[in-house]
């Protein structure tokens, strides 16, 4: 569904340890000047006041009345209820907080919370890179178009959302798409996120440096790496192909199971230069049997959206037919499977407010 031109207005949130940053959102657009507060992060009455009057600041400069609340806020939480459980950032809720109940009394219009991998996702899927890839292989004549996307935020912790056929993937439990729990590559014990994510970058950086640099942050090392910065530059470099390994082992098995395309935003994105080389080779890789003989992580080749050649290659129109025996017809098919992974072209606050907004409206439209 595209709202790019829907004249319906959602409240939305950018909900941080902080910080909460209310907006809105009209026909894809961000419709006035963000409303930031502070969260009030230790006193849930605090707190709680601070939403009301966030939203209703908002509400106030709006032309028209707005028809949903829809926001992303950090877990753990039981997302489709709208209870907020124990958070290590927002003490406040600790013990449950009824949050979505709250906000539909005080409001009285219906409220969506989701967390920032899966409105991540969501917002690319239909309002961002996913659309965008599909419009660039129609110009190219190749007939095949992508419905599945994997998102993924590459911050403090190492979220990811998944959107089916247009739907975002919840699970039985609000556990879809929860990536940052696959087994490490390189610590197996350990959670993916050990080696994914701001902490991990800044643990390997002083491990292969031997520099006990606490105050570097990851762009930082980024400079470092790039000799814009005093450092050691081959440890920040080998920092980021053990990361970039370990997110395209993680990866490796979203795609198993997701077969679809991948985007990545976040803070972290911004050193993908560094990181997607060992990526897209750990991808691209192969994995061994008992008897002998290797086979490819994945059944798909898997291309750098962001190298103009490979993304030519992805869009490359390469049909194949199939005669149907007994007859003189044939049947066209896809000899060669693909897929693509890209960084996000757009803020990776606007594009979770993007799928908080499109999101917001796909559930109401369900209930007509």
């Amino acid at each position: 569904m595209d709202y790019s031109n829907d004249k319906r207005v959602v409240m939305t949130l950018d909900a941080g340890g902080t910080n909460f940053i209310f907006s809105a959102i009209q026909g894809n657009k961000e419709i006035l000047e963000p409303v930031r507060l502070p969260s009030g992060a230790n006193n849930l009455e605090i707190c709680l006041k601070t939403l009301e009057e966030g939203f209703n600041s908002v509400k106030e400069r709006l032309i028209q009345e707005p028809i949903a609340i829809s926001f992303a806020f950090p877990g753990p939480a039981d997302y489709v209820n709208g209870v907020i459980g124990d958070l290590p950032n927002l003490p406040a809720f600790r013990g449950g907080v009824a949050l979505k109940a709250f906000l539909e009394k005080k409001f009285g219009i219906p409220v969506f919370i989701n967390n920032d991998g899966n409105l991540f996702a969501y917002g690319e899927a239909l309002s961002g890179m996913l659309p965008a890839l599909n419009k660039a292989l129609e110009a190219s004549g190749n007939p095949h178009r992508y419905q599945n996307l994997i998102g993924i935020t590459l911050g403090t912790g190492f979220g990811a959302g998944v959107v089916l056929n247009g739907e975002l993937l919840l699970g039985d439990n609000g556990c879809g798409g929860d990536v940052w729990v696959f087994r490490d590559k390189y610590y197996p014990e350990m959670i993916a996120e050990e080696s994914v994510s701001i902490h991990a970058v800044k643990r390997m950086y002083a491990e292969f440096s031997g520099e006990n640099r606490s105050e570097l942050t990851p762009k930082d090392i980024c400079d470092i790496a790039d000799g814009r910065v005093a450092g050691d530059q081959a440890a920040a470099r080998k920092t980021f192909v053990h990361f970039g390994k370990g997110l395209g082992n993680a990866l490796c098995y979203a795609l198993t199971l997701i077969d679809g395309v991948v985007v990545i935003g976040g803070g972290l994105a911004g050193a993908h230069k560094y990181f997607f080389p060992a990526m897209l080779e750990e991808m691209n890789g192969q994995i061994g049997r008992f008897e002998g003989g290797n086979v490819p992580r994945l059944q798909m080749d898997v291309y750098d959206m962001t190298n103009p050649e490979q993304m030519a290659e992805l869009l490359k129109p390469e049909m194949m037919v199939a005669h149907v025996p007994e007859t003189k017809e044939e049947v066209p098919y896809q000899e060669h499977k693909k897929t693509g992974v890209d960084i996000s072209t757009v803020d990776t606050s606007f594009v979770i407010n993007l799928g908080a907004y499109n999101f917001a409206l796909n559930e109401l439209d369900k209930i007509k």
